[in-house]
């Protein structure tokens, strides 16, 4: 890593290398914050701004944490897992966010979120957990079931205040767009999406603290057997808290230091997000060789002809 002061740095790339002859590349940003928002490391530019699509989800959770709807409820920590979740759709996890569900006396037929192609449920949907969560605080809150999805419903509201005043922003000024499963996403900045990351990992909030707990005690929850961000949380064991996003968007926060990463690939190829990962949680030291080496083997080495090579470091501001 190299020190200067600079506001823009150079990009890193990933390279799709067969038997050792560059076929692909990739161009991606990188920006370290701490919990105060202050940036730290960046490769790229900070300020770039990208949806942060389901890398969201811990945040939206809050929603529940908030509102006491855990308790009423009963609700565990791998109830609110589940809620942050980008899940397989597996046996597991379509049960976990139906008992959210049923734990609310909700029907499943109030999910809006799609059924997923070769599936049969919605609650089989990566998303379906999330959803589940903000049905259940409308229904503690006695708001509208039908329209839980609209940026008028007052659990929406309630989450965008939630991600302002972690940013110390008006929500208005924060651009909102319907995610794949309906739920709203928004646009951010690279050190804004650090900042959220660094502040769940920073044990300063019992809500962020409890959600990071949860997902950190029940990563395969998170994403799924063999998925990074389920690996990168079993092999930490616990000092790193992990969530991917669609279209080349991965987040990493690192517990009870308060520091937090944000990777977006500019052509949102999620092999390109890994290898950045990796190499920069290991440049850092948030990861051991060891654990850099066992998680290459699963997303660098693609297969016995193909593999990824990151070029490039991040800059001390």
């Amino acid at each position: 890593m190299t020190r200067g002061k600079k506001t823009h740095t150079p990009t890193l790339e990933v390279h799709l290398l067969r038997e050792g002859i560059v076929e692909s590349s990739h161009q991606v940003e990188a920006t370290v914050c701490d919990s105060r928002g202050r940036v730290l490391l960046v490769a790229g530019n900070s300020e770039t701004s990208a949806f942060i699509r389901s890398a969201l989800k811990p945040f939206q959770a809050l929603a529940v944490t908030s509102t006491g709807t855990l308790q009423k409820y009963d609700l565990s920590d791998r109830d609110l897992a589940i809620m942050c979740s980008s899940h397989q759709g597996n046996t597991e996890q379509a049960r976990q966010a139906f008992n959210i569900l049923w734990q609310a006396d909700v029907d499943p037929n109030h999910l809006k979120c799609p059924i997923p192609p070769g599936k049969s449920t919605q609650l089989q949907h990566n998303c379906s957990g999330k959803h589940a969560g903000v049905l259940a605080v409308c229904q503690n809150r006695n708001w509208p079931l039908n329209t839980y999805l609209h940026r008028s419903n007052p659990v929406q509201k309630l989450i965008l205040t939630k991600i302002s005043e972690l940013l110390g922003m008006p929500g208005e000024e924060l651009i909102g767009a319907k995610d794949d499963c309906g739920m709203p996403t928004y646009s951010m900045e690279l050190k804004q999406i650090a900042h959220l990351y660094a502040q769940l990992a920073a044990g300063n909030s019992l809500d962020l603290e409890r959600i990071a707990r949860a997902m950190t005690y029940y990563p395969r929850l998170i994403s799924g057997e063999g998925a990074f961000d389920s690996e990168l949380m079993r092999l930490s064991e616990g000092e790193l808290v992990s969530k991917s996003g669609a279209e080349g968007i991965q987040c990493v926060g690192r517990i009870g230091q308060g520091m937090g990463l944000a990777i977006k690939v500019k052509d949102g190829a999620r092999r390109a997000k890994y290898a950045v990962a990796i190499q920069v949680l290991r440049q850092m030291g948030w990861i051991s060789p060891a654990i850099a080496e066992i998680l290459s083997d699963n997303f660098v080495q693609l297969t016995p002809y193909k593999r990824l090579e990151t070029i490039g470091e991040l800059s001390i501001l």
